[in-house]
């Protein structure tokens, strides 16, 4: 199998408001975006990200090529556990997934 970030050429994690986090997959092509769309799951996704499925939101946007990915941030942001103010490590889990 393929990884992801062999199909993909940008993978982006990002805050979405202090409790949540967005993961976008910019697919490129219509082409890229059916394979992606098609095969990756969301189990793993949540998988990869540690986090229940039915708390993962998907967001499959045909007219941007992109599989946008939104879920809990595992701590709030700003707090003292918090290592990742920016939410920016998250798009490396991802990475390897298989397409």
């Amino acid at each position: 199998m393929t990884r992801l970030d062999q199909v993909v050429p940008k993978i982006r994690s990002k805050n979405a408001g202090p409790f949540w986090l967005t993961i976008d997959l910019f697919c490129e092509t219509p082409d890229r975006f059916e394979r992606v769309r098609d095969g990756v799951a969301s189990k793993d996704v949540a998988h990869a990200l540690g986090v229940p499925e039915a708390e993962l939101k998907r967001f499959d946007i045909a007219d941007l090529c992109v599989v946008k990915f939104s879920v809990p941030r595992p701590q709030i942001q700003g707090t003292r556990a918090d290592r990742d103010m920016h939410g920016a490590s998250f798009a490396y889990l991802l990475a390897g997934l298989s397409v």
